[in-house]
């Protein structure tokens, strides 16, 4: 299925968020999550089903100041 992360074209065989980050390769990471805009907390990832053409944004906190 074809799904946009961060901005880029996926194609990918997984059908929930979760199972999308460990597709990806985000698999113990410390990372929020968003998909269509709206923000995805980690208790629900496992039961948030993605379709054809969702966008997914994946961002890893940043150190420094």
């Amino acid at each position: 299925m074809k799904i946009i992360c961060n901005g880029e074209q996926c194609d990918v065989a997984a059908d929930t968020l979760a199972r999308v980050l460990l597709e990806l390769g985000y698999a113990g990471a410390v990372v929020a999550t968003a998909v269509n805009g709206a923000f995805v907390p980690i208790s629900l990832r496992q039961n948030t089903p993605l379709k054809f053409g969702d966008a997914v944004e994946v961002l890893a906190p940043m150190q420094g100041g």
